[in-house]
């Protein structure tokens, strides 16, 4: 736990009324909250999923079982339960299920390839494997069962939900559970495992330095922190109301976002979580039509959002809170969006390993889209300098994100040196590159991995990406570094257009930034593409890019 600074605290004059940012944060052990909720909510629906309601009292059910059934299995205090899941109520039961029991969840992709599969199986301890028939995610399962990976797993029957297109075949054999076996016919655990505030409740992997991504150790003070971080901001500015909201539960459940945000922090306060476990975006308008009154989302959401048809004439009358969170929105589809649906598409930013609170933008200050926002209350952010991470940096000055508080991871799991290197004074740098304004508000200009040294100047990506969004023809857009004989490095951006767009030359774009961005902001190079990348939460992904570039330019050195 990272000790907060006696300040000063220069955002507090951009505070919302009555919020004071130095303010102590409650925690809990996280599966205390579903005892709670059920106490106070009862038979409220607290998730809808196509044709199955779950109410308060039977959540509690469902995961009382599921705690009993993992103690009966052995699983306990340090066993690690790893969950193959896309959005379904699986997840819940067994999230939840598996703290209660005193173990720890590892959150695995839908999307992670055999050998980060193996690598975060391997990385973690985890040997048993809940998942559901999903698509091939239960064959998927089973080969890592084969292969030694796993000892036993279980899979949930997607269509016990109700019909399910999606839904394959259930496998048998050797250590394979169904889900309804495995939970039986036992008596529920009549209490919890006792589970200490600092006990580990998550290993929730990120991106590595290696190739192979690393574990943020997570705690139950670390989450709940952060969700009480969230709960004090946003009831203070009635941005939702307790047990008085839907929200669209469309972001994946096994990214920390949709963990604290949504399924955490909505519990917490009563709310009906609607979830998908796919997002399209028609389906979204449909919900939001149907009665939604809170839509989190990441900025590809609401770019698809926006590229739908008719979009501006659909009903958007029930929402009260918009957000996008998880990677920058573009300044131009905020304004289109805002244009079209009366809403401010508000946000902040967040890391895996702050669980993720970090910063929001005020409801009282639309104004401030484009920077990240302020801290949260209970959370610390400063500037430091890049080559001195112990040299704090004045308003205005650009350097690396620092960040302070409860929710702030303690590790990375069996990463000695990767740990001490993330650490400065007690605070987690971030590799976020940006500066605090003269009120307090955070704008990050780029990753620090991601930037740019053209020439002996530096160049930041997202400046870039932010300026060709502003043209007509293009709908998402990447930009990376590329060897330059004569600077160094320059900018390359890699461009989805819309549908209809005319065809664009690196001319043209050129033309169209000029005035925009600097000279040697311009973009050396132009690649069209279909598609761009994306990560497993659906943001939009350098990474393949990068690869790519590096693998041409070792083949254009060979040749």
């Amino acid at each position: 736990m990272t000790r907060l600074p006696p300040g000063p605290w220069p955002w507090a004059k951009s505070y919302p009324a009555g919020l004071s940012p130095e303010t102590g944060l409650d925690a809990w052990p996280v599966p205390s909250l579903i005892d709670r909720a059920a106490e106070r909510f009862g038979a409220k629906d607290a998730i809808v999923f196509r044709e199955a309601a779950v109410s308060y009292d039977g959540l509690k059910r469902q995961v009382d079982a599921a705690a009993a059934a993992f103690q009966r299995a052995g699983i306990g205090p340090g066993a690690r339960v790893a969950l193959y899941l896309p959005n379904t109520l699986y997840h819940p039961f067994a999230f939840f299920g598996a703290l209660k029991a005193g173990a720890t969840v590892v959150h695995l992709s839908p999307l992670d390839g055999d050998r980060v599969l193996r690598h975060k199986l391997a990385d973690s301890g985890a040997r048993i494997i809940v998942t559901t028939n999903i698509g091939d995610m239960a064959l998927k399962a089973v080969e890592l069962l084969a292969a030694g990976a796993a000892d036993r797993i279980v899979v949930g029957d997607d269509a016990a939900f109700g019909p399910s297109p999606l839904a394959g075949l259930l496998p048998q054999g050797a250590g394979i559970l169904l889900w309804s076996n495995f939970i039986g016919k036992g008596s529920p655990a009549t209490s919890s495992t006792p589970v200490g505030l600092d006990d580990l409740a998550l290993l929730q992997y990120t991106g590595g330095t290696t190739g192979l991504p690393k574990a943020a150790m997570l705690s139950h003070r670390n989450l709940s922190a952060a969700v009480s971080s969230y709960d004090l901001w946003f009831t203070a500015q009635r941005l939702s109301i307790p047990a008085n909201d839907r929200i669209l539960l469309v972001l994946p459940l096994f990214h920390i976002y949709a963990l604290t945000t949504v399924l955490l922090r909505g519990l917490n306060n009563g709310q009906t979580l609607v979830m998908h476990t796919r997002f399209d975006a028609e389906a979204a308008l449909r919900e939001i039509e149907r009665g939604v009154t809170s839509f989190p989302g990441v900025p590809t959401m609401w770019i698809a959002v926006s590229s739908v048809p008719g979009f501006e004439k659909r009903d958007f009358s029930s929402l009260r809170y918009c957000a996008s969170g998880g990677a920058p929105l573009p300044v131009e589809i905020a304004r289109k969006l805002k244009a079209a649906t009366g809403h401010d598409i508000l946000g902040g930013w967040g890391m895996t390993e702050t669980a993720p609170a970090g910063t929001n933008i005020p409801k009282a200050r639309p104004d401030k889209v484009g920077t990240i926002g302020v801290p949260l209350p209970g959370i610390y952010v400063d500037v430091v300098a890049l080559a001195d991470p112990g040299r704090i940096l004045g308003p205005n000055e650009i350097g690396e994100l620092r960040i302070f508080g409860r929710n702030v991871m303690s590790a990375y799991l069996n990463r000695p040196d990767e740990t001490r290197a993330a650490f400065s004074e007690g605070g987690f740098l971030t590799g976020d590159i940006g500066f605090m304004d003269d009120e307090g508000f955070f704008t990050i200009v780029d990753r620090k991995k991601d930037l740019i040294i053209s020439g002996g100047y530096n160049v930041y990506p997202q400046l870039i990406e932010q300026a060709i969004y502003e043209h007509p023809d293009i709908e998402e857009v990447l930009v990376i570094g590329i060897a330059d004989g004569y600077r160094g490095e320059a900018a390359k951006a890699f461009v989805k257009l819309r549908n209809g767009a005319a065809t664009l030359t690196l001319e043209a774009l050129r033309d169209f930034l000029k005035g925009r961005v600097g000279p040697h902001e311009l973009p050396k190079a132009l690649e069209i593409r279909a598609s761009l990348p994306r990560t497993p939460v659906g943001k939009l992904s350098k990474l393949e890019l990068k690869q790519e570039e590096a693998a041409r330019q070792l083949a254009a050195k060979a040749s």
